[in-house]
């Protein structure tokens, strides 16, 4: 037989489209007080939204009357008929949050009009015992307890209070960046994550995200036809190894639009790789009969009349922003001539420039060992693989596999080739430095802590809330590797020693890589210390492009052959590359 759900069943079933989690909560309860005209919005976290979410602002408020109504599904005050439905100017509209949030909590709302008394309503669930006095609070005040209570199987699922915490740390920031002009304060536990001020974006930006972003923002204000476009952009400096500094706006709501991602991304395509992300907070402008945000009950998701106008229009407001970048970016001459030094070696020639009627004598010379009169000066980064230096067995003379470490040449900046008794070998100075430092790195996290050098003047390093918090899981590793931290506050550190393996200058941004992999790839290894064993040999390694001098190759060379697997790195890419001297004669037809 075919019933009608009750009404409460109703209620429950649509909150598991409204109510995934607690950010979910803290969203619809943002979007509310923004609709309300609040100017304040303040929002208190315990237990990462498991045990208690309230929400409060100064906006205009419930009226005595209306209190009942507003938490009664598909009741709303912000769309009255179907043509309202297509010219949709608030954030929320559906008259769907409130019902499922009490059906699934217990909550309580508190609110009064003007100079009106005010009055409560509590709701344990989805019901409730009729409105109450209450103070005056000038605004709106929902607070929600013991969140799934009655729904234990979607309690089961909710992640630890840390990480709903970050979720929440996340959807604050969004509105935050979408209404500079809004003041916001969140607390979590006593602890307070954000107090924002009405304040320009670009200052925003800073408070919301890392104080010195703001010096490396390109501001956005162009319009295209009946299409606007304001925010910032950022240069390469904010170039993240992860996604999620992507901030785009629709009318100032928040949504997640592959392709107009896409536009922003491809705009850069000369100027990032395969893997990095631009920061980007941008806000489209468009007439509400262009969109339609009716698609999904979380509102992410839009639909566009024309969406590849507006992917094209997209692109070339952001290549127009880039310009500045661009036009100092170096390109290659079509009418390149070949530069000879005065050893008659050819630099900086791209491969597909090289032609068969290169002098022999030219390419002898490229393969020439350094001498003690050459006027390369190795940089000072590149120290990291002599200091290295640890006591080495001595092999077997008649291995027809050792290694001539006295004849020994760099090429391309990029690779080692030193000749063996039975051929020649080639080393990838970078994969091989990284299997040296990786099985360091591994042997401290057991034993004593590795070698570092202290900083002349300590470096303070500043995160977003939810990055800290994943600073901390990984902080005791960093001291193992050869990092001296101490927190300084909630949000930042002080780096008072670095690795000795490690450029000074570089501590900054190999901390941010270390912690972007992490949070990006923590599960693809099989184990937490080996992803951020790997993850720091990788970037404190020396870097194909780096000049190395004949002790440097040499030390590295005999360092890596002490390791337990010198013939590939810790992400399975080949160390060493051999070609027998038989493969030799057999390319010179010598039988």
């Amino acid at each position: 037989m075919i019933k009608a759900l009750s009404e409460d069943l109703r209620n429950k079933i649509s909150a598991g489209e409204v109510v995934e989690n607690p950010a979910s909560v803290v969203k619809e309860l943002i979007e509310n007080s923004l609709d309300a005209n609040s100017t304040q919005i303040m929002i208190v976290i315990e237990k990462g939204g498991h045990q208690t979410i309230q929400v409060s602002d100064n906006g205009i408020g419930i009226s005595v009357e209306d209190l009942p109504s507003s938490v009664m599904r598909f009741h709303t005050s912000k769309i009255k008929e179907l043509k309202d439905l297509f010219e949709i100017e608030t954030l929320g509209f559906r008259g769907e949050a409130l019902a499922s949030i009490a059906s699934v909590s217990e909550m309580k709302i508190t609110s009064n009009v003007r100079e009106k008394d005010g009055y409560c309503l509590r709701f344990v669930n989805g019901s409730h015992n009729g409105v109450e006095p209450a103070p005056k609070i000038n605004g709106t005040e929902i607070t929600i307890r013991d969140l799934f209570y009655n729904t234990p199987v979607r309690k089961k699922f909710l992640k630890t209070p840390r990480t709903e915490l970050r979720k929440i740390v996340d959807i604050v920031r969004r509105y935050g960046l979408a209404f500079p002009e809004i003041s916001f304060k969140l607390i979590a536990d006593d602890r307070e994550i954000f107090d924002l001020n009405r304040e320009k974006l670009a200052d925003r930006i800073d408070k919301l995200l890392d104080p010195t972003y703001s010096k490396n923002l390109l501001p956005i204000n162009i319009t295209k036809g009946d299409y606007f476009f304001s925010g910032f952009i950022g240069n390469l400096n904010l170039i993240r190894s992860r996604p999620g500094e992507q901030y785009l706006f629709l009318n100032r709501r928040f949504i997640k639009d592959r392709l107009m991602n896409r536009a922003v991304y491809n705009a850069y395509e000369s100027l990032i790789k395969r893997g990095e992300y631009p920061f980007f907070v941008i806000n489209l402008v468009l007439p509400n009969d262009q969109a339609d945000v009716n698609v999904h009950p979380m509102k992410l998701e839009v639909r566009f009349n024309d969406e590849w106008r507006l992917f094209n229009l997209l692109k070339n407001v952001v290549s127009e922003t880039l310009q500045s970048i661009l036009n100092t970016t170096p390109s290659f001459d079509a009418s390149f001539e070949f530069p000879i030094d005065d050893n008659n070696r050819f630099f900086n020639v791209p491969a597909n420039t090289l032609q068969k009627n290169i002098p022999v004598t030219s390419r002898q010379a490229e393969l020439k060992p350094p001498s003690s009169e050459s006027s390369v000066v190795p940089n000072n980064n590149l120290k990291r693989a002599r200091e290295y230096v640890s006591q080495l067995a001595e092999a077997s003379k008649e291995n027809e596999n050792q290694i001539s470490v006295e004849n020994i040449w760099q090429i391309h900046k990029k690779y080692i080739i030193s000749e063996i008794n039975s051929g020649l070998v080639i080393i990838d100075q970078h994969v091989a430095h990284e299997r040296v430092l990786y099985e360091e790195a591994l042997e401290a996290f057991e034993s004593t802590s590795m070698a570092s050098q202290t900083l002349l003047f300590p470096e303070t390093l500043v995160f977003s809330p939810d990055d800290f918090d994943g600073l901390l899981d990984v902080l005791p590793y960093l001291e193992k590797i050869g990092f001296k931290i101490k927190k300084q506050d909630q949000t930042s550190i002080r780096i008072e020693a670095i690795p000795s393996e490690l450029s000074i200058g570089n501590e900054k941004n190999v901390i941010r890589e270390i912690l972007d992999n992490f949070l990006k790839d923590q599960k693809k290894y099989s184990s937490f210390q080996e992803g951020l064993a790997a993850m720091f040999a990788c970037k404190a390694a020396v870097k194909a492009g780096d000049v190395l001098v004949k002790e440097e190759m040499q030390e590295l060379v005999n360092r890596l052959f002490s390791t337990k697997h010198p013939y590939y790195c810790p992400h399975g890419r080949p160390i060493i590359v051999q070609l027998s001297l038989h493969e030799l004669d057999g390319r010179f037809e010598r039988h």
